[in-house]
C-alpha cells in the first residue's frame, strides 16, 4: 500500500461455464450469489456490482497464503489471477522484469495486465497491487512474518476482478485495462524508491509501445468496515478532475460516508505516482483516518486478515467504479 508522507508508517447458457474452465487447483469461489448489500440509492445505467463475488475473489487470494515475492503462494496466485482475467475474456499480458529490493534480494516481478476491449481508443486503467508485504513490523509479535494482506492488496484486486466479470456481461464500448502491480509492498521506511517496484518498472517499460489511457484509478486498502477515503493530495494535484468525477458519482450513489470531501496529505508514494509519471493522470482511492491521522491499526500487522473485509465497503467502491466506467 501507499507510503505515507515521506515515510511509510511502521506502519475480479454463461458465467457458470466460465468459472468451470478455471484451473481446478484454484480455490472455490461464489459467483452470482444474491447480493446482500443494498445501499445504492439511485438507479444508474451501470450493472450492479456483486459484493459477495468480490468477497470470494479476495478470499481466493488469501487462501493461497501471503503472496510474498519468491514464494509458492505468490506463484500460485499469479496463475489464478491470469486465468481469472482470461476467463472473463480479457486479453492478458504478464509483464516480467528484474528488480532488486532494498535488502538486496533479486526477484522477477510479474505485473498482470488484462485488457477489456483492447481495440478501443478510449481507455481507463483500474489498478491495484497484488503482492503481500514480507514483514509485519507494526505488530507486537512475529514482526518478521507476513500477514495475510486481505485488505492491503487483495481487496483492491477482488474489486477489480468483479469489475472484469461485469464487463464481460454488459460489454461497454470503452476500453478498460486492469493492472495488478507486483512488489509494491516490499519497501523500507524513509526510502521512497524502495516501494512500488512493479509500477516503477511498468512506467518506464510500458506493456505496449505508445500505450496511453485517458485516466487511471488505483485501489489500495478498499475493503475494511466503515472505511474512509479522503481526497488524496497527490491525486488532487495530478488528476483533480478525475477525483472530483469519482467523488461526485460516489455521493450521488449514496456513498458519501465512504468518499469524504476533505483533501488530506498522507501519501508520499504509491503506484498512482508512477502511472502519472508515465503521462497518464491517475488517482488513489485509499483508506485513511483523518481523525487519528494515520492508517488503521491493522496496517502492516497480522490483523490484516479476512475478518476485516466488509462487503458493504467493497460494494461502495465497486459500484462507484462501475458507474464511472459506464458513464464514459
Amino acid at each position: 500500500m501507499a507510503l505515507p508522507g515521506i515515510m511509510k508508517i511502521s506502519k475480479f447458457f454463461t458465467v457458470f461455464l466460465l468459472v468451470v474452465f478455471v484451473s481446478c487447483s484454484q480455490p472455490p469461489e461464489v459467483v452470482d450469489k444474491p447480493d446482500t448489500t443494498t445501499t445504492t440509492v439511485i438507479k444508474t445505467n451501470a450493472p450492479q456490482f456483486n459484493s459477495d463475488s468480490a468477497f470470494e475473489y479476495v478470499k481466493a487470494q488469501v487462501d493461497f497464503g501471503p503472496r510474498v515475492p519468491g514464494t509458492k503462494a505468490h506463484g500460485s496466485c499469479a496463475d489464478y489471477l491470469v486465468n481469472k482475467l482470461k476467463s472473463y475474456g480479457l486479453e492478458v499480458i504478464v509483464q516480467k522484469g528484474p528488480v532488486t529490493t532494498f535488502d538486496k534480494k533479486q526477484f522477477t516481478l510479474k505485473n498482470i495486465i488484462g485488457a477489456y476491449n483492447p481495440g478501443a481508443s478510449k481507455r481507463i486503467i483500474i489498478s491495484s497491487h497484488w503482492d503481500t508485504r514480507p514483514f509485519s513490523e507494526s505488530d507486537t509479535k512475529d514482526q518478521d512474518k507476513p500477514a495475510d494482506g486481505a485488505n492491503d492488496g487483495a481487496s483492491g484486486v477482488g474489486v477489480a476482478i468483479e469489475i472484469a466479470r461485469q464487463l464481460s456481461l454488459s460489454k461497454p464500448d470503452i476500453g478498460v485495462d486492469i493492472i495488478f502491480f507486483d512488489i509494491e509492498d516490499y519497501g523500507n521506511s524513509g526510502d521512497n524508491d524502495s516501494w512500488c517496484l512493479g509500477s516503477q518498472y511498468w512506467s518506464t517499460n510500458l506493456h505496449k509501445p505508445g500505450y496511453y489511457a485517458d485516466f487511471g484509478i488505483l485501489l489500495d486498502m478498499v475493503g475494511a468496515p466503515n472505511a474512509v477515503f479522503p481526497k488524496e493530495s497527490n491525486s488532487m494535484q495530478l488528476a483533480a478532475s478525475t477525483v472530483e468525477k469519482v467523488w461526485k458519482i460516489a455521493a450521488n450513489l449514496g456513498y458519501g460516508n465512504y468518499f469524504t470531501p476533505q483533501t488530506e496529505h498522507f501519501v508520499g508514494v504509491d503506484d498512482h505516482i508512477y502511472i502519472n509519471r508515465a503521462g497518464i493522470p491517475c488517482i488513489d482511492i485509499i483508506q485513511y483516518d483523518p481523525q487519528t491521522r494515520q492508517f488503521a491499526d491493522y496496517h502492516h500487522t497480522h490483523k490484516d486478515n479476512m475478518s476485516l473485509v466488509d462487503r458493504s465497503t467493497l460494494k461502495a467502491v465497486g459500484q462507484t467504479l462501475l458507474e464511472v466506467i459506464y458513464s464514459e
